[in-house]
């Protein structure tokens, strides 16, 4: 593997980049235990009201509070900003961290749609700063190990990725889910782990397929896609939020297939197969926490390294995947209001 393909705090400086919290919803409780188990400096929480920062600190222990989210990127003893807002708030958010001079680890989805990923990927280059979306997945170990096998041929030539992301979520009409005004429905919240994942192996698809169930609130409630590539090769992407699923991945090529049991998607065991279905290995590497701390590694060590993208989820991408999604998005018939917005439209 590369230098920036390898997530880990190999060649990082002292002292640590120091965190800024940016919101105080479930993912940042999910976040911020790991960045502390794991040796991350964590300084700063901000949030839209008082109350709401000073409870969160407490509960975590971090030093400095904030009532505002202009407050938080302001502070001088923040360094890089975790925007974990729902994601219709994460264009104004990691513009508001950028224009401050502070790097973005930003919540997948990245943004709402591609003009606004286009729009923080090229303000973070002009600052020089790091953009890098929180897609955990690609950071755990056995991410990592699969792709040193894609890379070393091991599966010979790979022609097929498979991937579900289903969940049997709240059904409430007005939960953000299901309200298009906060960016809901399966695809956003779900699909953009499957999308990612093909985007992992394959890169970005030659063409798009889909179709989708919508709910009464007019969101997706179950959306499923094929990716398609230049080579012949397929993604078969599923998802929904209103159905528990088997939540499992396989990677099939001419020499062998991996099939990576649920939940594939957070840290996880596989099994290798050889072309006759003879198990030739089984990886199964023990993460502690959530297994959250890798991409948040990775960015103190681009920060310590002076680099702006690795290797593995470069802000390029990201901006693809929206594109990918927009496409879909497009094809089923879901549009959000920031869509007519987008300073490229004619």
């Amino acid at each position: 593997m590369s230098e920036h393909a390898t997530p880990g705090t190999a060649g990082l400086s002292t002292p640590r980049a120091r965190w800024g919290i940016l919101g105080t919803g479930f993912i940042a409780g999910l976040q911020t235990p790991d960045l502390i188990d794991n040796g991350s400096v964590v300084q700063a929480v901000g949030s839209r009201t008082m109350a709401s920062a000073t409870e969160f600190a407490a509960r975590f222990q971090i030093p400095t509070s904030h009532g505002s989210y202009a407050d938080l990127v302001a502070d001088p003893d923040v360094d890089v900003v975790y925007v974990s807002t729902p994601h219709p708030f994460h264009h104004e958010n990691a513009l508001l961290a950028l224009d401050a001079g502070k790097h973005v680890l930003i919540e997948k989805p990245f943004a709402m749609n591609a003009w606004q990923a286009r729009e923080i990927v090229e303000l973070a280059e002009t600052k020089g700063l790091i953009a890098l979306e929180a897609m955990w997945t690609r950071y755990l170990p056995h991410m990592v190990r699969i792709r040193e096998l894609i890379r070393s041929g091991a599966l010979g030539e790979v022609r097929t990725v498979i991937a579900d992301h289903n969940q049997n979520l709240p059904k409430d009409a007005t939960h953000r889910l299901n309200d298009p005004a906060l960016g809901g429905g399966a695809l956003l919240d779900l699909g953009i782990y499957p999308v990612s994942f093909a985007f992992d192996v394959f890169g970005a698809p030659t063409g798009i397929r889909a179709a989708a169930s919508m709910t009464e609130t007019g969101v997706d409630r179950q959306t499923a896609m094929i990716f398609e590539y230049g080579g012949g090769q397929q993604a078969v992407l599923h998802c929904a939020l209103d159905t528990a699923g088997p939540n499992q991945a396989s990677i099939i090529g001419t020499e062998g297939r991996i099939e990576i049991p649920s939940v594939w998607y957070t840290p996880s065991a596989f099994t290798r197969y050889d072309a006759d279905g003879n198990v030739v290995e089984r990886f199964d590497e023990p993460v502690t926490g959530r297994g959250m701390q890798y991409q948040a590694q990775e960015m103190e060590r681009l920060i310590a390294a002076g680099s702006m993208a690795n290797d593995i989820l470069p802000p390029r991408q990201s901006v693809q995947v929206m594109e990918a999604m927009d496409e879909v998005r497009r094809q089923i018939g879901l549009a959000y209001a920031s869509d007519d917005k987008d300073p490229g439209r004619a």
